[in-house]
């Protein structure tokens, strides 16, 4: 049930960020175990997009991670606050990812609730990059880990949406891109309530 690395080796960034809805993300810290059904995504693009932290081909001690072999984790700080986790895809030297925006809690609720102090019946436990990373506990320890191993890994359970059921759009907090910030590269369950806002394109 747990992807393999093959999985992640696809060099089609938009394949997979539209085919991990549906799988479920898990982390186990401390013995305790919490997982999440993918409901949002967004891709990035590589050297090619300009929302891409490896745009141009940047190298930095932070981007780095992006250019390993797809099935790997990237976890950056964002606004010095939130903790976001990006799937690296695609082979090495391909700086591809894929943003999980958004989980339906699944496993360990009680855990999630406790790490958010908030019933895991409210939207907003899971909803947004974010909000998702820290119900699954996911911080800066987990940048660089491997998703084929036993802290962070996803699985397919078979949970399949109908390709009318998956919404498109642009993605969000990326002005800075220009053109790109139009591509449609965003993608979600549609009637999902832990979808992030703005859930109506």
């Amino acid at each position: 049930m747990k992807l393999p690395l093959s999985y992640y080796s696809a060099q089609d960034v938009l394949f997979l960020a539209q085919d991990l809805l549906g799988k479920v993300l898990f982390t186990e810290i401390n013995g305790e175990i919490t997982a999440g059904i993918i409901v949002e995504t967004e891709a990035y693009n590589g050297i090619y997009d300009k929302a891409s932290h490896a745009y141009g081909g940047k190298r930095t001690d932070r981007t780095e991670t992006l250019y390993s072999h797809g099935g790997i984790s990237y976890v950056y700080l964002c606004y010095g606050i939130h903790h976001l986790f990006n799937v690296v895809t695609s082979v090495e030297d391909e700086p591809h990812a894929v943003l999980v925006r958004a989980i339906e809690p699944l496993i360990g609720t009680e855990i999630m609730e406790n790490r958010r102090n908030m019933p895991a019946s409210k939207a907003a436990i899971s909803s947004g990059p974010g909000s998702a990373a820290k119900a699954l506990g996911i911080d800066r320890s987990f940048n660089k880990k491997d998703l084929t191993g036993n802290e962070i890994w996803i699985e397919d359970h078979g949970i399949q949406y109908p390709s009318e059921d998956i919404v498109t759009g642009p993605r969000i907090g990326v002005a800075y891109a220009q053109e790109d910030a139009l591509l449609p590269w965003r993608f979600f369950v549609k009637g999902n309530k832990y979808v992030s806002k703005p859930n109506i394109i």
